[in-house]
């Protein structure tokens, strides 16, 4: 029961940072001209965005493939 409802959490987070990286990827054409300190902060959180989905698609991975196990 609570490694299901750790599951969803985690599943909802995940939808969450794929949702936010596709709306930075249409920001960024828009300010693609702005300030120097702008973009790279924008690099930053894109890049903390990538690692934050790889990490919570293999904490649904191993989530999942435990939830299979016979008990």
């Amino acid at each position: 029961m609570i490694l299901t409802i750790f599951q969803i959490i985690v599943a909802v987070l995940l939808i969450g940072a794929i949702l936010l990286q596709m709306q930075g990827s249409g920001l960024s054409s828009s300010f693609g001209g702005g300030s120097g300190e702008f973009y790279r902060s924008k690099r930053s959180v894109e890049r903390l965005l990538v690692w934050a989905t790889i990490i919570l698609a293999f904490l649904f991975a191993v989530l999942s493939i435990i939830q299979l196990a016979p008990r």
